[in-house]
């Protein structure tokens, strides 16, 4: 016979799962995140959330890394940070990749294989992207000028980006903690250069991608300048889009 309040095993094991997955989908949304984020966002002790992170290393859906600095360096060691891996990430909703990969690489070979075929693929991918943009659109639009970034990453994050905006030096960061199609973009970045020629156009300057989750990174990053003048073409604003910047 149990004891009054003892909580049978399967029970506890069920409750660390469910405070593991919390933790996964915290970095998920938010992106790479210390010990201190998790505990803060999740209301746990710290010394809980290393315990469910080392867990979650172990099974392979997290991982440790030193935290990225844009900008000029503080003193001091950056932070350690945990980000999803590519294990993590399979484990949300990206289900589709394969169906996705052959799709476009029948694209690419029906249009004949070299630039005319990489052409296709980027013609679907910017034909895609115009679909989104509608939406996209709207809220920006609706949005005080000020404004505009953040309501692109609220409408971003209604399609599954979990995307944030912040404050940068001369400009601002447009954050993106998931992309649904990172492993399609991995083979095909003509994804990640349609998005950032839309985003360019909507939010009207030129803007640079310094990030993408397709090529490792934790977040997907565009920074956006303080009211800078349109001094490029939407697709040489793509041009480092889907690769990190030499």
């Amino acid at each position: 016979m149990k004891n009054v309040g003892e909580a049978p095993q399967e029970e506890l094991a069920t409750g660390e799962r469910s405070t593991r997955n919390k933790v996964a989908r915290s970095v998920l949304d938010h992106g790479p995140s210390t010990v201190a984020d998790l505990a803060g966002r999740l209301g746990l002790t710290q010394a809980a959330v290393r315990r469910h992170l080392d867990t979650l290393v172990a099974e392979n859906v997290v991982e440790a890394r030193e935290q990225r600095v844009y900008g000029a360096r503080t003193r001091g060691r950056p932070a350690k940070v945990f980000a999803l891996t590519d294990c993590g990430r399979d484990a949300f909703d990206q289900a589709y990749d394969t169906l996705a990969v052959d799709a476009l690489r029948w694209i690419e070979r029906t249009a004949g294989e070299g630039a005319a075929g990489e052409a296709a693929v980027a013609a679907f991918a910017r034909d895609r992207m115009e679909t989104q943009a509608e939406a996209y659109r709207t809220a920006i639009e609706a949005a005080a000028p000020e404004k505009r970034t953040e309501a692109l990453a609220k409408a971003l994050s209604a399609d599954g980006y979990a995307a944030t905006a912040r404050n940068a030096p001369v400009g601002e960061q447009l954050c993106q903690h998931h992309c649904p199609v990172a492993h399609v973009a991995e083979q095909y970045p003509q994804l990640c250069e349609a998005e950032t020629e839309v985003f360019s156009r909507l939010l009207g300057t030129h803007v640079q991608r310094l990030a993408t989750i397709a090529h490792g990174d934790g977040v997907c990053t565009t920074f956006i300048p303080n009211s800078a003048p349109q001094t490029t073409t939407p697709s040489a604003s793509a041009s480092t889009a889907g690769r990190n910047p030499a």
